[in-house]
């Protein structure tokens, strides 16, 4: 396939989708509110409620003590992200209740381009929003420096991309914005919650240790918490080390990349 051909078949309609994708977004001022205020407004509420009862076991010996403001603050970038995938995702629905996306699909393009150009658009405006509260980190007691800032940027783009992606393929097949809503707050909530965001896992029970342990969002958590500290010693060392949490980060969001793109190949 020649370059002008990729570009016509893939790049150009991966590129409009995702525009439209920010286009949408920037209109659509409620999205803001949902995806970034509602986090916000549970990170304090709950960080401030629970700030003197919360313990963390494992406290590294000779590390300042941790306040759950600054325990939840990876756990709230992550939900960002979902919140955003969540929203993003409706579209899908919407798209083709309205014929828009029977026409992409009945177009001479890569059925590739529309998942790429759909979760490309999706994990831009997540980590655009995560980076904004991102700023607020050192509020909570983090002493973010440019490089953490760079890390955990990184690591919520890939996080950004497999939640997105994820948050796709239950969409695609779907044709009711209700049913979609339930189906997600039926797996990413439960996934979120069993992260390690809202609770560490050597407080957890034995059985909810385990699900968190084969729970993938653990390791984006784990991943944004690790990057955050990497200018300071870490103060919580139970939580999976930094190369096994990036290394099931990536692995899950090419996973759900590829079932997304042929989820795409086989169903209208």
């Amino acid at each position: 396939m020649s370059q002008r051909s990729s570009e016509i078949t893939f790049l150009l309609p991966a590129a409009s989708l995702w525009r439209r994708e920010v286009v949408r977004f920037v209109r659509q001022r409620s999205r803001i509110v949902g995806a970034l205020g509602t986090p916000l407004v549970f990170w304090l509420l709950i960080g401030s409620g629970l700030g003197q009862s919360f313990r963390v076991s494992g406290a590294v010996e000779g590390v300042r003590p941790m306040n759950y403001l600054e325990y939840s603050v990876p756990g709230t970038l992550v939900l960002i992200v979902l919140f955003t995938a969540i929203f993003s995702m409706i579209s899908v629905i919407e798209d083709r209740r309205e014929g828009f996306m029977q026409a992409v699909v009945a177009a001479p393009v890569r059925r590739s381009a529309i998942v790429f150009g759909k979760v490309s658009g999706s994990a831009t405006l997540a980590v655009i929003q995560a980076v904004l509260f991102l700023l607020l980190v050192p509020l909570a007691g983090v002493s973010l420096t440019v490089v953490s800032a760079i890390a955990v940027t990184a690591v919520l783009i890939v996080v950004a991309v497999g939640l997105s992606a994820l948050g796709f393929v239950i969409a695609w097949p779907m044709d009711s914005t209700q049913g979609f809503h339930a189906i997600m707050n039926l797996v990413l909530m439960p996934m979120w919650l069993l992260s390690g965001a809202f609770f560490p896992a050597s407080g957890a029970s034995k059985w909810l240790g385990w699900l968190m342990v084969v729970n993938p969002l653990t390791y984006g958590v784990a991943a944004v918490r690790r990057t955050l500290y990497l200018a300071s010693p870490e103060p919580l060392d139970s939580v999976p080390s930094l190369g096994l949490s990036i290394g099931v980060t990536i692995v899950f969001s090419i996973l759900l990349l590829v079932l997304a793109a042929r989820t795409v190949a086989t169903k209208r």
